[in-house]
């Protein structure tokens, strides 16, 4: 993308994230154009990558709306992701290289680093320091479908509307099972990985519903994530 279209896709997406763009939102290139100070050519690629990430969707001959996610919806993701993110650790335990836990200890680290100063808290570092440590962990699982897979999936905007309401409390529950994970990994026990990492997922979730209100479909999600 250019710098003209990575500065629109950023201010577009910070603003569905925020809620200023909320779900179903007509996008209109004009007024995009005008918010982002940037000409309609720009708009239009950001549009086509906010779709593929899932941020909007196109509507043949009606334009461009923020994407709306159905509870049911929403619950499908976070199962999906217990899922595919346990059985990524239980792989990990077996597979995991001498660097690939030192990259995930390096991103424990830098998160207990940011936590330790509450008042210059910095959520955007959070996220990138919490992206490290899964991409590790899924290097770690050595299948490069699974990665993939699990890749595309906790991309969405689901996922990022998740770190985006945590309170310090969750942030550092959140690290808190990172260490324990961790540490399940190093005594190269499965088990104990996979389901670390679904608690780690079934809190998210928590977060989630509390931030967002849901109610459908959500206490049987919360009761599949642990029981899959």
């Amino acid at each position: 993308m250019s710098k003209a279209s990575q500065k629109a896709y950023d201010e577009i997406r910070r603003r569905i994230l925020s809620g200023e763009f909320p779900e179903g939102s007509h996008l209109k290139e004009e007024e995009l154009a005008d918010i982002c100070g940037v000409s309609r050519t720009p708009i239009r690629d950001a549009l086509r990558k906010l779709a593929a990430d899932y941020y909007v969707r196109s509507v043949p001959n009606h334009g461009t709306f923020v994407s709306h996610w159905s509870g049911e919806e929403i619950s499908d993701i976070f199962v999906l992701r217990a899922m595919l993110e346990g059985y990524a650790a239980r792989l990990a335990a077996r597979r995991a290289k001498n660097q690939e836990l030192a990259e995930m200890q390096s991103a424990c680290e830098q998160i207990d680093a940011l936590l330790g100063k509450p008042n210059t808290f910095d959520k955007e570092s959070f996220f990138a320091a919490n992206k490290r440590y899964h991409t590790a962990l899924r290097a770690a699982a050595g299948s490069d479908r699974l990665a993939s897979t699990l890749t595309r999936l906790v991309e969405q905007p689901v996922v990022m509307r998740t770190v985006i309401s945590y309170t310090m409390e969750d942030f550092i529950r959140s690290n808190a099972h990172h260490w324990e994970i961790l540490e399940a990994l190093r005594e190269g026990d499965g088990a104990w990985a996979e389901a670390a990492m679904r608690g780690h997922i079934h809190a998210a979730y928590h977060v989630y519903r509390r931030a967002y209100g849901l109610s459908d479909h959500s206490e049987q999600a919360a009761k599949d994530i642990l029981t899959l």
